[in-house]
């Protein structure tokens, strides 16, 4: 008699999902069917790409300062930066060569996760085609390039959120330290501490 309990309890609840599937709704988890590319489905703000790169005002203004870590944290090595050099030779902090290969992007994030300076971020947009897919996926750093604005449209709520944390840093900068107490500010080795 215990012997088919197992058996008949799995097949309850198989047969609970199986029924609530066809006569749920489809916000409460139903099956249903889109018509596309007629009717689309709204993508969640989390729902993920391929990454693209902000700038804030023009495309000239990215954020990204070529630091490389998105390049080694990526599993499958699809993205390939080049620090653009100044006229003295010296780092500018900005790519000159920045690209990712969607024929390899596996779209896990890790990119987004890792950078710094709020630059690189999954995409929504997945309609990709090409005719050559060893050449014509490889996307270069103009067509990566979206605006802040258009950030903002696509993932609102993380956007604002990464906006407010930027501004709040910039104002940290400009507001120089207080001085209480009317002495010089000194480093702690300076004023006998350890």
């Amino acid at each position: 008699m215990t012997f088919g309990m197992g058996v008949l309890k799995g097949m309850i609840v198989t047969f609970k999902n199986f029924a609530a599937s066809y006569l749920c709704k489809r916000d409460e988890g139903g099956i249903f069917t889109v018509q596309y590319p007629e009717e689309r489905e709204k993508a969640i703000e989390n729902f993920r790409n391929f990454p693209f790169l902000v700038y804030d005002g023009t495309p000239e203004k990215l954020r990204c300062v070529a630091c490389g870590i998105c390049e080694r944290e990526c599993p499958p090595k699809c993205i390939y930066i080049v620090m653009e050099m100044d006229n003295a030779r010296k780092p500018a902090r900005k790519p000159a060569v920045f690209d990712v290969d969607y024929g390899l992007c596996m779209n896990c994030g890790i990119c987004e996760e890792v950078c710094p300076f709020d630059s690189i971020f999954m995409d929504h947009d997945f309609e990709v085609t090409t005719l050559d897919s060893r050449t014509d996926l490889v996307r270069h750093k103009e067509a990566l390039s979206r605006s802040n604005e258009y950030f903002q449209k696509i993932r609102p709520l993380f956007a604002s959120a990464i906006d407010q944390k930027r501004k709040a840093a910039e104002e940290k900068k400009k507001t120089p330290p207080q001085n209480t107490g009317g002495q010089a500010l000194q480093p702690p080795a300076a004023q006998g501490l350890p």
